[in-house]
Parts: structure tokens; sequence; C-alpha cells
């Protein structure tokens, strides 16, 4: 019997608990045992209640400390899990893989791994995994969320359906809520941060092109949300794309940010509140951006206020299967008081939790399989797109009169 075990107690683990719940209900075949763990486990507990709550399946709940890998690995032999679907941080990705390797467990994630004392998103460390994992007769599911995750899984079923090769591709991320705070992120305070600070690189003509951070900005007007400014960034999905179809000429990541966010980011980065190196306060040393972290609102705690809809999506151009160059742009429009209906979290945390329960059930179903570190865009993306429209992240697509114009 497949059990999974879930590390992550936030609001993307608490959707893909409720989400894994839901599938179970329909098909006790899928996710017969479902474990949710965290080092607060007075977290897993209040989801595990919703869960039962809302769906009426318990789930199991633990405690484990994910930096220590001979406490994972304990937790995995003591429930005896088949997959562990990592929702924690970033920066605990190596030893949850770590504790797979040493328990023959398969490993799934949503983010690329990132050390705590470099801002640095980029996949080479996992990928070094891949021989051990292959060895071991092992699967590694990297980026299961949706940027990375469905945005990757888009673009390869746009190339497998529709395009005989694309050239250009623009992933333009939308979050049209409202939370109604002065400033807040809506996911993780100190991942969020460090992205957004992060200096913009996009992939044009077999290279990596540099910018400073926030500092190319575009207008578009996004479906069901309106106009908005969206800012040139980087992200982990443009490297393993780019490695994963060479032939895309250009790659660039979009995401839109309020003019309130900007500012008082700004703000925050003048008087050194989004440093990640340690300073000395009062004879112990602290890192300012984890501080202000834990001064933040908590981005689950953020559902019950946050209006409105987000709108996520891909942009590709290419010669299609009619040997013709067509612009194409297939996209998702999430509606915040929807999920929290549905899940009690906002839809931020719906968008990335929704697909980290698909690809666990493309791993623990069969429909992929494989031995090794896998992007989610070297795998068949038709029965992931079929689960997006089964499971409430329906998409669309629509053809354009051509690339976007900058």
């Amino acid at each position: 019997m497949n059990k999974v075990l879930v590390i992550g107690a936030g609001g993307v683990g608490s959707v893909a608990v409720h989400k894994m719940a839901q599938v179970h209900k329909a098909n006790a075949d899928i996710f017969p045992s479902i474990t949710l763990a965290s080092r607060r486990k007075f977290k897993c507990d209040a989801i595990a209640e919703s869960v039962k709550a809302r769906t009426g399946v318990t789930i199991a709940t633990a405690q484990v400390d994910a930096d220590d890998t001979a406490a994972t690995a304990a937790l995995i032999r003591a429930i005896g899990a088949t997959h562990v679907v990592n929702l924690a941080l970033p920066y605990q990705d190596l030893t949850i893989m770590d504790a797979c390797l040493a328990t023959g467990a398969h490993y799934m994630d949503t983010a690329n791994y990132e050390p705590r004392d470099l801002a640095k998103f980029e996949y080479h460390w996992q990928w070094a995994y891949h021989d051990r994992f292959k060895d071991a007769g092992l699967m590694a599911l990297l980026g299961s969320g949706f940027d990375p995750g469905v945005t990757s899984v888009f673009t390869m079923w746009l190339r497998k359906h529709h395009f005989d090769r694309i050239d250009t591709l623009d992933i333009l991320d939308c979050n049209g809520g409202d939370h109604g705070q002065a400033f807040a992120t809506n996911f993780n305070p100190e991942i969020n941060i460090r992205e957004v600070t992060a200096v913009a690189r996009h992939w044009e003509n077999g290279d990596w092109v540099e910018t400073p951070p926030m500092a190319v900005k575009q207008a578009f007007d996004f479906e069901a949300v309106g106009p908005k400014n969206m800012y040139l960034m980087y992200h982990e999905e443009i490297e393993s794309l780019k490695t994963h179809l060479p032939e895309i000429r250009r790659i660039r990541f979009w995401m839109t940010f309020g003019d309130a966010y900007i500012q008082h980011l700004t703000v925050l980065q003048n008087v050194g509140m989004t440093r990640i190196d340690p300073v000395m306060y009062e004879g112990r040393e602290i890192i300012p951006l984890q501080f202000l972290k834990a001064v933040l609102p908590e981005p689950s705690s953020l559902g019950e206020t946050t209006k409105g809809k987000t709108n996520i999506g891909v942009i590709a151009t290419g010669i299609g299967k009619d040997g013709h160059e067509k612009t194409l742009y297939l996209y998702n429009i999430c509606d915040h008081e929807d999920a929290y209906a549905e899940t009690g979290n906002q839809a931020v945390s719906y968008t990335t939790g929704v697909p980290a329960m698909i690809g666990a059930a493309m791993m623990v179903t069969g429909a992929w399989s494989g031995a090794g570190v896998f992007n989610i865009e070297q795998l068949d993306p038709d029965p992931f797109m079929a689960m997006l429209m089964q499971h409430g992240l329906p998409w669309q697509m629509k053809e354009l009169s051509g690339p976007l114009a900058f």
C-alpha cells in the first residue's frame, strides 16, 4: 500500500492534504494513507481537524525537524512512507532527499533547493542526486507547484499538441487579490522577498541576460483581474525549461506587484531589513530577513480576508503543427474566495497545493514513473492537464495575434 508523508504545514501543505483527502474519498486506492508532519505539530493537528470536518477523511500527524536527515528518515521508517511530498522550506530539500535515499522512499517537491546564506535559485544541487536516485530505483520529481510546475506542464502540452517548435516563452504570474493588509506576502515572506530582491535573469539566444531587481516593468491586461504592472524576474523553471527544451530562444518570467508593495519593499531594503547575513543584536546574531518574517502576517492567515483572483499562464510563440507561426496563451484563473471556501486557504496556496497533490497522484498511481531525478516537464503532460480540470484549476487557451510587443 502506498503511504504518503507530506512535510510542511503552511498554506500549501494544508491545500495539498485537503485535496488528497478529497481524492481518497472518491477513490480509496489513491492516497490510502496520508500523514502530515511539521516542526510544529499543533499546526498539523489543526489542519487535520479541518480535513476531517470538510471531507470526513482522517489523516495522521507527526512532528519532524526536516533539517535533521536522521530524524526525517526515522519518521519515514516509522510510518512506512513510500512517497515523501516536500512542502517545507527550499533550504530543506537536500536533507529530505537524503532521508528518502536512506529509507527507499520516492521524493517530490514544489521549489528548488537554495542555501540559507546565499540567495541562489538553481537546480544543480538537486540534479547532482540523479545517479543516486537512479541506482536506488527511486523517483524524485522536482517542481510540482504552479510556477515551477503547472507553467512547465502548460509549455510541454503546447509543444506536444500545438507546436513543432517553440521560439519564445513568457511566463506570467498575476495575483490580483487584495488581503487588506498594509504589507504582507502571499507565501513564505522570507522566500518571497529573497526571490523579489534577487538579480533578474532571463534566457536569450543561448545565454543569461541579467538586469537589476525590479528594473524592467511592463503593463498587461489580465483576464478577470484587469491591467497590472508586471516585473521581469528570475524563476527556477527558466533554468530547467531551457535545459530540457533547448530549442527555445528566449524565456522570461513576469510577476505582478502593486505600487504599495514596491514602496514598502524599497524602504525595507534601504534600512537593511531584507539582508540575509547575520547582524549582532543585544549580544546574539540574528538574520534581519528572518526577523522581518516573524513580524509580518502569517500567509496562511490571509485566506479569510483575501478577495479577487489570480491569473497565471504562459504565452508561447513558434511554428505550429500546420507549419505556420502562431502565438498561444494558456492560463488558469483562480478565485481567492472560492479557494478559501473549499480548503480554508487563499488562492496562492491553492494554486501550489493542488499541483502538489496532482504530482503526488501521478507518482502513486504510476502514471509517471522512472528512476532518477526529473523536472516536471520531462514527463507526459496529458494526465496532469486532465487532473487540473478535475480538481479546481481549470485552464483555457486562446490564440493571440503575436508575441508580446516588448
